[in-house]
């Protein structure tokens, strides 16, 4: 008797954590699975076979992106991957991002400005020896149609 109380129990003891298990009467589902949410690689890959039908372009040579938001931070891009497609209006900006604050950026960002603001004198130089060469070239006046000197319209007068 001893050897079927023990079984007993334990029977007992399997039913009542199969009970905790069930979520509903008897014949329902024991427990939900889980539910597996897709990776981010499975989405990137949807992107990319979405840009490849848009027809963008590779852009090389990109060192950093940098996109500001509205509450101040920036969203960073060290050697992303750029592609765009001019007619459509679509870039394209991929890799590992990091937000940063602006003042974390600020001495890169300002060696950026200071190398944009030295091409811009340079193209502004370059610009103004170019104005001085063409106005060289107009006041050159013998390729030009001389003026006239006498009014046509005079002789038609006298007669």
């Amino acid at each position: 008797m001893n050897a079927e109380q023990e079984r007993l129990e334990r029977l007992a003891k399997l039913k009542a954590l199969g009970e905790q298990v069930r979520i509903g009467g008897k014949g329902t589902a024991r427990r939900k699975k889980k539910v597996v949410h897709k990776n981010a690689a499975a989405d990137d890959k949807r992107l990319q076979t979405s840009l490849k039908k848009l027809n963008l372009s590779s852009i090389p040579t990109i060192e950093e992106v940098n996109m500001y938001k509205a509450d101040g931070t920036m969203i960073h891009f060290k050697n992303p991957k750029v592609q765009a497609s001019v007619q459509a209006n679509i870039f394209a900006v991929s890799g590992q991002a990091e937000t940063k604050t602006l003042s974390e950026l600020f001495p890169s960002v300002m060696n950026q400005l200071e190398t944009a603001k030295m091409r811009l004198s340079k193209m502004n130089e370059a610009a103004g020896a170019d104005a001085k060469e063409n106005d060289a070239v107009q006041n050159d006046d013998d390729d030009d149609v001389p003026d006239l000197v006498g009014d046509f319209d005079e002789k038609s007068r006298l007669e």
